[in-house]
């Protein structure tokens, strides 16, 4: 047979088929960034005609997309209306940070378990400098992007696939929270020192100081968004 023919000399690793699921993961990854960026601020509603059109994908990706990220807690389906950024309250602030310091704290704990960290050092370091250089630059956006990178670079550098995957969410949802309800951000160069005294916490192997300095470091943040009183301080 002619078709039978014609396909006997390709080698099956020639002809990999369309993987549809990641034309959706890309999809899901640009929606994720808007989200976190404000494109889409909370409560916004996201019209599957016109977003299609403006990603340049069919409406089937869209929907496989966008059914992720309503399982992500970062859109929400009202029947008969269709999908919604999610809105953030006082309670959603506390429980992202509240899950947030549980993800980064079990990280932290696998990088310190670790013979080896200077890679991970590395990684927090280089996420250290994008911090100095936007601080420095006074772009706000910019220090935020790299904060943002430092906390994924230690969730990453722990290797566990499924602290990465919750934290992705997390800090998504985190940077909706200081879209929406902050009222004051830290000075920058408070927020520098408690990153490299996180950095240098995990190349000395001190997992009491990481992680009173990570708990302290979600719980003024949470403090910050809310506007209201900081906790008491930790004994040191």
């Amino acid at each position: 047979m002619a078709g039978a023919g014609g396909l006997s000399g390709i080698r099956m690793g020639d002809l990999e088929p369309i993987d549809r699921r990641s034309t959706a993961a890309i999809v899901a990854d640009r929606i994720r960034a808007a989200i976190m960026r404000g494109t889409f601020p909370p409560g916004t509603q996201l019209g599957e005609v016109d977003l299609a059109a403006r990603l340049g994908v069919s409406r089937g990706p869209l929907r496989e997309a966008m059914q992720r990220l309503v399982a992500e807690g970062l859109l929400r389906s009202e029947r008969h209306r269709g999908l919604f950024v999610r809105d953030l309250d006082a309670a959603d602030v506390r429980d992202v940070y509240t899950a947030r310091t549980a993800v980064e704290r079990a990280a932290a704990l696998l990088l310190l378990a670790e013979p080896d960290r200077g890679p991970a050092v590395a990684r927090l370091t280089a996420a250290i400098a994008a911090m100095e250089a936007a601080a420095a630059a006074g772009d706000a956006v910019a220090l935020a992007d790299a904060d943002h990178d430092f906390h994924a670079e230690l969730v990453a550098a722990s290797g566990s696939p499924r602290l990465h995957r919750m934290s992705r969410t997390l800090l998504v949802e985190t940077r909706m929270c200081l879209a929406a309800l902050q009222q004051t951000a830290p000075p920058s160069e408070d927020l520098l020192a408690e990153h490299r005294t996180l950095r240098d916490a995990l190349a000395a192997g001190d997992a009491e100081l990481m992680t009173r300095v990570l708990e302290a470091h979600m719980a003024d943040a949470v403090s910050r968004i809310l506007d209201v009183a900081p906790p008491p301080a930790l004994p040191a």
